[in-house]
């Protein structure tokens, strides 16, 4: 390597232990039999890519021969899964675990590693909080024996170039677990203080800082404006031209799709001439930079044709969670306020983008941190000539987990017994020949809105571990055959399915040590306010900016927040519906009602009515026309509680054309 490849001193020991390794193992069999040379391994990972994010799956906006070009020549992956959030995807590729066994359960890598005595259930929480939840593992613990590690052992040289975000501190840099090239930068979140050189990482030990961040790792700048992507392939090529008599692992992480979307503005203008066909997609930001993720997959598939190593390589193309459709948008809190507004990267973006997210995962429901399928469904092709039929298509039920036991099995390397690997090997369905054995596949994601979801044929179950307010509902049962875009909850309907994957929950839960949300015993809930529950007459309706406390037959309402609202999930009608409300305020004001389908990712401007709240210790009755086109996900009832205090002793829900009733809400007869 000519440039700037960091080996730490257990990285030098790691090498001349493989040395010792290779002797004994370079005469190995391949898993088929019909090679002494094992194959070598390519996993080539982008950060918030979506399901949708390419040509080969459906996208007529984003530019990406490559990717149609390696799906061509591969098996393209229909129902394959990540985490909703990128480090709990990156520590089950390296474990074979689920996240609730090797508790990296958020996107927390870049945080300083918790003590060793730390409680990740907390034995307490804030007053205000009814559950304790658990929190994530800020690192991959070391004493987890990677995939990195076992190829290493077999006598793989193994390179890691790019993102991390598996532990901040060197103890747990990727040169502790099992890599003995790397070529990274922490904290990792996303690149390297910036997509263009320089980069602003300093030596370790250095008192330097960039900014808040003081950047270490072993990146070096290349010339000014050099682009990160490009330097990543960069050396990942000088990687497998040193390395090209393998057998050799390539871990090539990108940073790109991942903020602050850093791109090319060349290619940029190119795509800010283009609209999307489909209506969907069409920020000419995320474009530019998919395009250059295209063109380094299109580098390394050319330099191992070049150097006659394609037929010798198993070639893994993956995303470590769904699309973002949540940054960067008018609502987004982090790009509201103060100096993050007025940044030039928010600058930059307006000027391309607006105030359209990065992307846009329909059919799939929401993104990037959500359980729905926008969240956690993902790309995954996979090509090995010779072993895997080009142009196939699978639709088995695959993660991140899988790819471990797959890995050695299909380069002939037995697994340790010291780990345990809840991943189920895929190379029966590469080959064409086995389907998997498992009974379900399940994702386990506690931050953010908290909740388990079971994936079981083409039944979906989601558990949430609580109401939120807006999505009140704690148990979602879908059918993806029919429903892909999770708009029809049928738990209602099919009450045995939902108890037999219940079930199935509980028996996860169990098995893989998760650390199952608990009650605070610290909790002191507000006085009279209401708590969503089979027996609440406010079940199903959840405040949000407000407090709702129900006394006397009322239900008061007061702001603690801007732009108050009630919302739910419970309004399910075709069509235009009446909203009727027995309402009094003695500051009067202007409520509104808006809502969005359970397709669309957020509230449009054009699905919103306002109405008039009269002034007075009167009770009023309200009737407020909304003109639903098809069954909406959420409505959201804002109401004047800035003002002053708002009562309601009636909210109903009728179909404009029948007046037969959708939902309603009496507390008139409740305490």
């Amino acid at each position: 390597m000519t440039r700037r490849i960091y080996f730490s001193s257990v990285g030098c020991l790691a090498v001349a232990l493989w040395i010792g390794g290779a002797m004994a193992t370079r005469a190995a069999l391949a898993a088929d039999g019909d090679a002494v040379r094992r194959p070598n391994v390519v996993l080539f990972l982008v950060d918030d890519m979506g399901w949708m994010d390419s040509t080969p799956y459906g996208s007529q906006y984003y530019e990406t021969p490559n990717i149609q070009r390696l799906a061509r020549q591969s098996m393209r992956f229909t129902d394959a899964y990540a985490l909703p959030l990128c480090s709990p995807t990156r520590a089950s590729i390296l474990t074979g675990q689920y996240s609730s066994r090797h508790g990296v359960t958020s996107a927390t890598g870049h945080l300083a590693p918790q003590p060793s005595d730390f409680e990740f259930l907390p034995a307490t929480a804030p007053a205000n909080q009814p559950l304790r939840m658990p929190i994530s593992r800020n690192y991959l613990e070391p004493s987890q024996y990677t995939l990195a590690e076992a190829l290493r052992d077999a006598g793989y040289r193994t390179g890691h170039f790019g993102k991390w975000h598996l532990g901040v501190s060197e103890p747990h840099w990727p040169e502790r677990q099992g890599f003995e090239v790397a070529f990274h930068c922490e904290p990792s979140a996303g690149p390297p203080g910036a997509y263009f050189s320089p980069y602003g990482v300093q030596p370790p030990g250095s008192p330097a800082e960039r900014g808040r961040k003081h950047v270490v790792g072993t990146i070096t700048d290349g010339p000014d404006g050099e682009y990160i992507t490009d330097r990543l392939t960069d050396e990942a090529l000088e990687f497998i031209e040193a390395n090209k008599d393998g057998p050799f692992f390539l871990n090539l992480w990108h940073y790109g799709v991942h903020g602050p979307w850093g791109h090319k503005s060349a290619y940029t203008a190119e795509f800010a001439k283009r609209q999307d066909p489909m209506g969907r997609q069409g920020n000419p930001i995320m474009a530019s930079m998919l395009r250059s993720i295209d063109e380094s997959l299109g580098r390394v598939m050319d330099k191992l044709e070049q150097l006659r190593l394609e037929d010798d390589t198993i070639l893994i193309f993956y995303s470590d969670n769904g699309g973002n459709v949540h940054s960067n948008v008018p609502d987004d809190p982090k790009t509201s306020r103060g100096a993050a507004a007025r940044s030039e990267m928010m600058k930059d973006w307006r000027k391309w983008a607006g105030d359209r997210p990065p992307t846009n995962n329909a059919p799939l429901r929401e993104g990037k941190g959500r359980i729905y399928e926008g969240g956690q469904r993902v790309p995954l092709i996979v090509r090995w000539p010779g072993r895997i039929e080009a142009n196939s298509t699978s639709n088995a039920v695959v993660g991140p987990i899988d790819l471990y036991p797959t890995i050695l099995e299909a380069v002939g390397v037995q697994p340790s017994a010291e780990q345990t690997i809840d991943g189920e090997s895929m190379l029966g369905v590469w080959r064409q020949q086995a389907t998997l054995q498992r009974e379900a596949y399940f994702t386990w994601f506690p931050h953010l809105i908290p909740a388990v979801s079971v994936r079981q044929g083409p039944w979906k179950l989601i558990r949430r571990f609580q109401p939120h307010p807006q999505y009140p509902e704690v148990r979602e049962l879908y059918n993806l055959d029919d429903d892909i875009g999770e708009t029809e909850n049928l738990a209602e309907q099919k009450p045995d399915k939902v108890r037999e994957l219940d079930g199935l929950i509980d028996v996860f839960v169990k098995r893989t040590g998760a650390l199952y949300p608990q009650p605070n015993p610290a909790y002191k809930p507000a006085s009279g306010t209401t708590t969503p529950g089979d027996r609440d007459p406010a079940w199903g309706l959840v405040p949000r900016s407000c407090s709702a406390k129900l006394a006397g037959g009322v239900l008061r309402i007061e702001a603690d927040g801007r732009s108050p609202f009630l919302g739910t999930a419970q309004v399910r009608h075709d069509g235009p519906v009446v909203l009727r409300l027995r309402i009094r305020a003695a500051a009067g004001g202007t409520g509104r009602v808006t809502w969005k389908g359970a397709r669309q990712d957020d509230f449009p401007d054009d699905q919103s009515v306002e109405f008039a709240v009269p002034a007075g210790n009167e009770w009023n009755e309200l009737s407020v026309r909304i003109p639903i086109r098809s069954s909406p996900g959420i409505v959201r009832l804002y109401l004047p509680a800035e003002a002053g205090p708002v009562e309601l002793q009636r909210i109903a829900y009728f179909t404009a054309d029948t007046e037969k009733p959708i939902r309603s809400w009496d507390f008139s007869n409740a305490d």
